[in-house]
């Protein structure tokens, strides 16, 4: 059974980008900070959409802030 996991790194991002806050960058791609909180833990996978806007905010290209693991398991 393969496990699929996307990941980020949106805390770093928004540690680089004047230590924007997850209030900040929620406010800029219009979702609520408990939206970033969750996608930033992996407990929640943005739509495309989102994940555009989230890459616009800081940017950089979406492979840049989303990168999708996928490993067999044995």
């Amino acid at each position: 059974m393969a496990k699929h996991k996307i990941s980020n790194k949106i805390r770093t991002l928004r540690f680089m980008k004047d230590e924007m806050t997850q209030q900040q960058l929620a406010e800029q791609v219009d979702v609520t900070r408990q939206t970033i909180v969750a996608i930033e833990k992996g407990k929640y996978s943005p739509s495309l959409e989102l994940a555009f806007r989230i890459a616009q905010v800081f940017e950089v290209p979406l492979h840049e802030v989303f990168s999708y693991d996928d490993q067999e398991a044995s």
